[in-house]
């Protein structure tokens, strides 16, 4: 049924497009939540993508490398670094290992406590970068081996970082979704508002048309298509909208690290595309549902 509704939609009927008024308050309502609101979704779908892409490859450059941290005295600093190294070198799944010198530790520790700190004069631990396989390493079995072989060496594998960043990909995916339903339910609503409106506003013409033999399905056709096609053109006029605005947003060298990979990438800018046929459907299914339920009320 809604199917061949579908199709008498698309194919059009002139006799019964003369029904809605083709101008109005209901005409630019319609078109302008559509717009509006498809425009928010774009929004809403950039980000959410983009918010996963990043904590993935947070995620996954975490999951790829750990740190050792070495705290002993300082007689002892080498030895139990020369000690963690051959244990690490000895250990199936560690690709690559090396101890950081003290630039690169000056370097780590030069945001929080200047470019003067005095390296020698404290006691800082020494780091080891580690690199991990395609096929892992066990972290409880290299724990072992580094209590017995280095006392004051400590694995870190990073799963405290990985953890909260796979389950903040997960929530901004779910809250992405969550904002896109929303959206469709205000379309939707606002959509069933203005066909109300319209069939309210033209109560005595439908009762006119009932007199000389005219059925609710031919009268309902012609406010679902016309309010169908509406909200199509305002959803890609704002899909659109939207596209221009993601495509100038700042770009990973203009705004740094804390924008890189904001927007749509790849085929992720294919995604757009598929929400005015998603607010067609939006449309339809609200109009029809409204058109029908208005006339009963008309009867």
């Amino acid at each position: 049924m809604k199917l061949t509704a579908l199709t008498d939609m698309l194919r059009g009927d002139a006799q019964a497009d003369r029904v809605v008024p083709p101008s109005g308050h209901t005409a630019w309502l319609t078109s302008f939540t559509a717009a509006a609101m498809t425009f928010l979704a774009v929004f809403a779908l950039a980000l959410s993508l983009a918010a996963g892409r990043m904590a993935d490859r947070w995620g996954d450059a975490l999951a790829r490398s750990a740190t050792i941290r070495i705290s002993a005295p300082t007689g002892q600093i080498d030895q139990q670094t020369r000690a963690v190294l051959d244990v690490l070198a000895t250990t199936p799944g560690i690709s690559s290992a090396r101890a950081m010198d003290d630039a690169e530790q000056r370097a780590l520790l030069e945001p929080w406590f200047g470019p003067d700190l005095p390296l020698d004069a404290l006691p800082i631990p020494r780091l080891i970068e580690v690199t991990e396989d395609s096929a892992g390493y066990d972290s409880e079995g290299l724990r072992q081996r580094l209590a017995a072989e280095a006392p004051g060496a400590v694995l870190d594998d990073h799963t405290r970082w990985r953890k909260p960043l796979a389950v903040a990909a997960g929530r901004l995916r779910l809250l992405g979704l969550t904002s896109i339903l929303l959206i469709g339910g205000a379309m939707a609503a606002m959509i069933t508002l203005a066909a109300n409106a319209s069939l309210a506003a033209n109560a005595q013409v439908i009762r006119v048309l009932r007199l000389v033999g005219a059925r609710d399905a031919f009268i309902a056709r012609a406010f679902v298509r016309r309010f169908t096609l509406r909200a199509t053109a305002g959803s890609a006029a704002g899909a659109l909208a939207g596209l221009v605005g993601v495509a100038l947003l700042p770009s990973a060298d203009m705004a740094g690290g804390f924008l890189t990979g904001l927007g749509f990438q790849g085929a992720g800018w294919l995604w757009p595309f598929l929400l005015p046929p998603l607010a067609a459907m939006v449309a339809f299914i609200a109009t029809r549902f409204a058109a029908f339920r208005k006339l009963k009320e008309l009867t």
